[in-house]
């Protein structure tokens, strides 16, 4: 199935720019809340499915810009469903939210997916919005008929190339290629953290069941094992890059407190209904990650050839691990 891709251009250092990705497939370069620019991507390249990621997905940057923050994430989802739901040929659609869209005591618990939802920063309001409007069209779709849409909720994804402003990883790069110190917040809040090819492989399982017929609502995306706190993270790092990398741990202040103290997610749901389970533990998840960019400033190897070592690794282990499944259910 071929693929194509419609978004904003990307950033200077990104990924797909470290990759030189441009031409690689068919793609547009508009905003999604272009209904017109989208309207008429979707009707040239008749998709039968659509992953639809496209958002604003920074907390700190909610604050600055709410409205925008708003518009991106809620009415660029408005857009894409509408336009969808007027195309036979469209027969399925993943909407990409977020694990921050549930109500959050603080508390420890890993949330279910019928938990109930709550956003209290303007980023995480944002998605709640964005997940009512994927069930208003859920509703649509069973009373005047549509493609089938459900939404894919992961932990807090990381992985090589990532190199957006306020996220833990990406900052503690800058540090190390600039020398500068690091300033770390909210070090004992915890997070599932989680390679990202680990949630893309479970998206892509979410869009075959959808397409077979398998009606979803809702699926949640974490890792096995139990939240790790932004401090482990940082230990982890001081390992990879022990005289690059230094780091100040801060207060929490303003806006940036209203961030949650601890956040689980419960994938008991993609584990019994889509065999879905994550390949890469945390531990696991966050060295791939520090060790996909020490081999690129190292030197040794170029984006595309450390990116194909991580694809590969993740195959391999996926193999090993359902290998060994099989055996002991054989025994």
């Amino acid at each position: 199935m071929p693929v194509v891709g419609y978004s904003l251009p990307a950033y200077k250092d990104s990924l797909y720019d470290r990759l030189e990705r441009t031409g690689a497939i068919p793609e547009s370069f508009a905003d999604i809340r272009d209904y017109q620019a989208l309207e008429h991507f979707i009707d040239l390249h008749k998709p039968s499915a659509i992953i639809h990621m496209a958002a604003q997905p920074l907390v700190l940057k909610s604050y600055e810009n709410p409205r925008e923050t708003f518009e991106v994430n809620v009415m660029g989802t408005v857009n894409l469903l509408d336009i969808a739901f007027k195309k036979n040929f469209v027969k399925a659609i993943i909407v990409v939210t977020t694990d921050k869209v549930y109500r959050n005591d603080n508390s420890g618990r890993a949330f279910i997916e019928t938990d109930p939802l709550e956003g209290k920063d303007p980023y995480s309001a944002s998605k709640v919005s964005t997940e009512a409007v994927a069930a208003a069209w859920q509703q649509i779709a069973k009373l005047s008929g549509g493609p089938r849409v459900a939404s894919v909720r992961a932990g807090n994804v990381i992985g090589g190339g990532d190199f957006a402003v306020n996220r833990i990883i990406p900052d503690l790069i800058r540090g190390v290629i600039t020398g500068n110190p690091v300033e770390i917040r909210n070090p004992r809040s915890t997070r599932p953290w989680q390679h990202v090819l680990d949630p893309l492989f479970g998206y892509l399982i979410t869009l075959e069941s959808t397409l077979s017929g398998l009606e979803l609502k809702s699926v949640n995306f974490g890792p096995a094992d139990s939240s790790m706190s932004v401090k482990e993270l940082v230990i982890d790092a001081k390992k990879i890059f022990p005289d690059k990398l230094k780091v100040v741990f801060s207060p929490s202040r303003g806006a940036i407190s209203i961030e949650a103290a601890s956040l689980d997610l419960d994938s008991t749901l993609a584990s019994e209904v889509l065999f879905w389970k994550p390949v890469w533990s945390q531990k696991q998840a966050i060295k791939k990650t520090l060790e996909w960019w020490k081999q690129l400033l190292d030197g040794g190897q170029g984006a595309k050839e450390v990116m194909q070592e991580d694809v590969g690794s993740y195959l391999d282990d996926f193999n090993l691990m359902n290998n060994t499944a099989g055996s002991i259910a054989n025994d």
